[in-house]
C-alpha cells in the first residue's frame, strides 16, 4: 500500500502518543463554532466517535462545560493495530456565558459526531419598544 508521508503529521501523532490521551484531570480540548441565530446563541461542538451517553454538560451560574470520553473500541484477540490517529481519552471545553442568556432552556442535540446547544436570548435582554405616556398638562414643583 502506498501511503504519502506528512512530517507534521507525523510530529503531531508522535506529540500525542507521548503526552497520552486526555484524562478527565487533564481533558483534551474539543473544537466548537459558536454564533446567534435570530433569538438564539447556538454553540456546536466536534466530537465523533463519542456515543451521546458519554457526553457530560454542566451548567453552574454562567458557567458551561461540556465533558466527553472516547472509549478504544474492543477488539478479538487476533487483531494487530497497523494505525492508531485518531484521539481516544477524555475531552473537555468550558464557556463563559453571558447574563443575557437564558441557561434554564438549553436544548442540546447530538448528530453526526456534533454536539449542538441551542441557548435562548433571555427575555429581559431582546430588545423592547418603550410607550412614551402624554401628560395632560405639566405640574409645578415647589419647595
Amino acid at each position: 500500500m502506498l501511503m504519502r508521508t506528512d512530517p507534521f503529521r507525523e510530529l503531531d501523532r508522535l506529540a500525542q502518543q507521548l503526552m497520552g490521551p486526555g484524562t478527565w484531570s487533564r481533558p483534551s480540548p474539543m473544537p466548537m463554532d459558536a454564533y446567534r441565530e435570530g433569538d438564539q446563541y447556538v454553540v456546536a461542538f466536534d466530537i465523533p466517535g463519542v456515543s451521546a451517553d458519554a457526553i457530560d454538560i454542566d451548567v453552574e451560574r454562567n458557567m458551561l462545560t461540556v465533558k466527553a470520553e472516547r472509549r478504544p473500541v474492543t477488539k478479538a484477540d487476533d487483531v494487530q493495530m497497523e494505525l492508531s490517529e485518531r484521539p481516544l481519552g477524555a475531552f473537555s471545553r468550558q464557556i463563559v456565558l453571558a447574563d443575557s442568556l437564558d441557561t434554564e432552556h438549553i436544548q442540546a442535540d447530538y448528530d453526526a459526531g456534533v454536539l449542538t446547544l441551542r441557548i435562548p436570548i433571555a427575555e429581559r435582554a431582546k430588545p423592547r419598544k418603550i410607550s412614551i405616556g402624554i401628560g395632560t398638562g405639566h405640574k409645578e414643583i415647589s419647595g
